[in-house]
C-alpha cells in the first residue's frame, strides 16, 4: 500500500460522493431497469481510429473529462501516464458512478477506450465529445450490460 500512495495512485481524501455513515439517508439503488431488463451498469468498448492529439496527456485529459461529464457522472479522479515524448498513453477517470480508461497508439492514430457508468448515466452522450476531441475518422462500438440480472 506505501508503494501506491508514493505514486499517487490511492488517494487519502474521502469522495464527496461518499455517504456519511452517521447520518440517517435512505439506501440509493444504482442498478439500472430498463426494458424489463436489471443490470449493475452499460460498459462501452470504443475503438477510435483515424484519431488525432493521442500523444498529450493534458489534452486527452481534458477530452475524457468532457465526456465524463456529458454521461452526466461524478468525476472524483484522474490519472494519465505518457509512455515517452511523442509516445502513447494510458489513463482512467475514476468516476463515483464507475470509470473511463484510454490507451492510445498515437502511431497507429489508434485509441482503446472503455466507458463503465451505472445508475441514470448514458455512456453514449459521451460519444460526440470524444469524436470532436480526437477526430476520428471512424468509431467501433461494442455494448456490455454488467451484472445483469435479468
Amino acid at each position: 500500500m506505501e508503494a501506491l500512495v508514493q505514486l499517487g495512485m490511492v488517494s487519502d481524501f474521502p469522495s464527496d460522493a461518499q455517504i456519511d455513515e452517521n447520518r440517517s439517508v435512505e439506501a440509493k439503488d444504482y442498478f439500472v431497469h430498463r426494458n424489463g431488463v436489471r443490470y449493475a451498469g452499460t460498459h462501452l468498448i470504443i475503438d477510435l481510429w483515424g484519431a488525432t492529439n493521442l500523444d498529450s496527456p493534458e489534452h486527452i485529459d481534458s477530452v475524457l473529462r468532457e465526456a465524463a461529464l456529458a454521461t452526466g457522472a461524478t468525476i472524483l479522479h484522474g490519472h494519465f501516464h505518457h509512455f515517452s515524448p511523442n509516445g502513447g498513453v494510458s489513463g482512467v477517470l475514476v468516476l463515483a458512478e464507475s470509470h473511463v480508461s484510454i490507451h492510445t497508439w498515437p502511431e497507429r492514430d489508434y485509441a482503446a477506450l472503455d466507458i463503465f457508468v451505472c445508475g441514470e448515466c448514458d455512456p453514449y452522450k459521451a460519444l460526440p465529445a470524444l469524436k470532436k476531441g480526437f477526430l476520428a475518422e471512424r468509431v467501433q462500438l461494442a455494448e456490455h450490460k454488467r451484472g445483469l440480472i435479468g
